[in-house]
């Protein structure tokens, strides 16, 4: 009988052989039970013998030999040790076959029995956990998964067993629980936390609901492997955050930064950014934004495309009427005593692309103080500095972003996004 071909019978094969292979031959050992080693029974000896000739025979007979522990198994005279011998031939010839079920209960029973040496057990354990996954028995995947990790031969593979387990069984808080402490202490110890293992969270909580679980788990993601798909996740995320977008300057951040890392994807977030732009005074950013827009094709329809072309007419005239008037805002604000017309100035070049010129009055505002927002004033800084080529200088400008919880965290993403660009 020709084994049948199965990824997961193979990975019981190698098992099964170390138990099995070790059998010179099966028989009764007078010395060896002077020396108080098991022995199988008279009474099976002939009979495990004839199983073990087939299954190990050049030409094996793995039915014939199967056929001859189900007749030893049956036997009300055989002894622990002799449903050991049982366990470990029929193992080795389930997982020839191609039978994981089987193979699998029958290294489940070698791990228990208390005969197989103790150097067998961490992989007959985690062959028994990876078994059971396969086999979709995820409860047991659990058990002999988590018997690893105790353990303490439990790797990566048998991490990902136990917490995929816990997902594909419906236990998403299990899921959570399990690897969350993991992930943090990956993180902690200066490793890089899996992939997958973030992507599992995130999804657990996505099922759970848990917005602020679903969140971090996307910063993480964007952290170690910040990937188009994970910036757009994370950043939809935050833009259904209502304590984050509360304000139209708030939303205006947030929009900035889905627009430097290329995410805004529908038209209606090209629309919305741009009229808050234009109400927050840049209306040379809300012509650009619309341009970009266009450029995209993201506005589908052709009433969605008339109301845009509308917009970015009046954007066009209202930047047309801005840039005449900078020069005289630009004496205002220097004239001024507080800084809040520099700033001004400096986010309307920013709008315009100009950032060299937005530095300078931005860092002009900051110097001057008694800003209605320091931390505003540092975030527009940050993002001017960045776009001129001078990270260093940018980072250490959103880290000045404080108390502001809300641009605070746009900050952070903006720190991440720096170090990625």
């Amino acid at each position: 009988m020709k084994a049948k071909s199965n990824p997961l019978a193979a990975l019981l094969i190698s098992l099964a052989a170390v138990g099995v292979m070790g059998l010179a031959s099966v028989s009764v050992s007078p010395v060896a039970a002077q020396e108080k080693k098991p022995t199988v029974s008279r009474e099976l000896a002939k009979t495990l013998k004839a199983a073990q000739e087939a299954i190990q025979a050049k030409n094996p007979k793995y039915a014939e030999g199967l056929a001859k522990l189900k007749e030893a198994e049956s036997n009300p005279k055989k002894t622990p040790y002799d449903q050991h011998i049982i366990n470990e031939l029929s193992a080795f010839a389930y997982a020839h076959t191609g039978n994981a079920a089987e193979a699998a209960k029958a290294n489940e029973a070698l791990v228990n029995d208390g005969f197989s040496q103790p150097s067998e057990i961490p992989a007959r354990v985690k062959a028994v956990a990876e078994a059971n996954y396969a086999l979709k028995n995820y409860d047991k995947a659990i058990e002999y998964g988590l018997r690893a990790i105790k353990g303490g031969f439990g790797d990566e593979q048998i991490r990902t067993v136990v917490g995929q387990s816990y997902y594909l069984k419906g236990d998403y808080k299990g899921t959570v629980k399990f690897l969350q402490p993991i992930i943090d202490a990956d993180i902690k110890a200066g490793k890089t936390p899996r992939d997958t293992e973030l992507q599992i969270v995130m999804s657990s909580c996505e099922k759970l609901d848990d917005n602020d679980c679903q969140t971090k788990s996307l910063e993480r993601l964007v952290t170690y492997y910040p990937k188009p798909d994970y910036w757009k996740g994370l950043l939809y995320s935050l833009r259904n955050d209502r304590a984050l977008t509360q304000s139209d300057r708030n939303s205006l951040e947030l929009f900035r930064l889905m627009s430097e890392v290329d995410v805004l994807q529908h038209g209606e977030d090209y629309t919305e950014m741009a009229q808050i732009a234009m109400d927050q005074g840049s209306p040379g950013e809300a012509q650009r934004i619309l341009e970009k827009g266009f450029q995209k094709n993201v506005f589908a329809d052709q009433r969605s495309k008339d109301k845009n072309t509308r917009l970015l007419e009046a954007a066009k005239k209202a930047a047309a009427t801005d840039r005449a008037q900078l020069p005289q805002l630009e004496k205002d604000a220097d004239a001024a005593p507080t800084g809040d017309k520099a700033i001004g100035v400096g986010r309307a070049y920013l709008g315009y692309g100009q950032y060299d010129k937005a530095v300078e009055f931005l860092t002009k505002g900051l110097k001057k103080g008694g800003l209605k927002s320091d931390a505003e004033a540092h975030l527009l800084l940050g993002i001017a500095q960045l776009k001129s080529g001078h990270k260093e200088d940018a980072v250490k400008a959103f880290r000045q972003v404080k108390g502001d919880a809300p641009l605070e965290r746009i900050a952070n993403l903006w720190i991440l996004h720096a170090k990625q660009a």
